[in-house]
């Protein structure tokens, strides 16, 4: 199912806020949309607890810059989790793309840390933006490793060079609208508050 791709852009609009897929949206294989929702809506009410009075659209305007910081490593993971997936599932005749699926269903047959990692992403359990990463390197180096044994060839080089061009065409390009420093190091992104301004 064809799907489009929307990052999040903070919308500093004095007395509004979007949550969830009206805020950004992600392919819905993964169901994630709603599990983002949830993750916005605990932020937002941690974030909002203090305030005592929400008609000051100018206190409470700092208050949800911090939200957009905040509510990163889940929305970010998860949507770029389901963007990736989608890619990797996606109908094709390429070899390197079908490699790549055989890949991920077998990865995640391994069981143990393999299986359990990859669904507490895919749940939200863990919204590290660096597992993802990690997991998803693992299942292009099984792939590659799958091919080469028990005896590597030139036709299996070739085919794995193309697998770890496909994944890297596949995850990059979602970071990168994703925000590379907002899903790793957000804490260095500048002019956003990271806790509630002091009253």
């Amino acid at each position: 199912m064809p799907n489009g791709s929307m990052p999040a852009d903070p919308v500093l609009t004095p007395g509004a806020l979007l949550l969830g897929d009206a805020f950004n949206m992600r392919h819905p294989l993964t169901g994630g949309g709603m599990t983002v929702a949830m993750s916005d809506i605990v932020v937002l009410r941690d974030l909002l607890r203090p305030i005592r009075n929400l008609n000051d659209k100018e206190a409470l305007s700092k208050y949800l810059e911090a939200f957009y910081t905040l509510r990163k490593p889940v929305a970010s993971t998860i949507n770029t989790l389901a963007d990736v997936l989608y890619k990797v599932f996606l109908a094709s005749s390429d070899e390197a793309k079908a490699e790549m699926r055989e890949a991920c269903f077998d990865y995640l047959s391994l069981g143990g840390v393999w299986s359990s990692g990859a669904i507490a992403l895919l749940s939200g359990l863990n919204p590290s933006p660096l597992s993802l990463f990690l997991h998803f390197v693992s299942v292009a180096i099984y792939a590659v490793g799958r091919l080469m044994l028990p005896f590597p060839s030139i036709k299996s080089f070739l085919l794995g060079a193309r697998i770890i061009s496909r994944a890297s065409g596949n995850i990059f390009p979602i970071i990168k609208a994703e925000g590379v420093r907002q899903m790793f190091f957000p804490r260095t992104v500048a002019a956003i508050y990271r806790a509630p301004p002091a009253q």
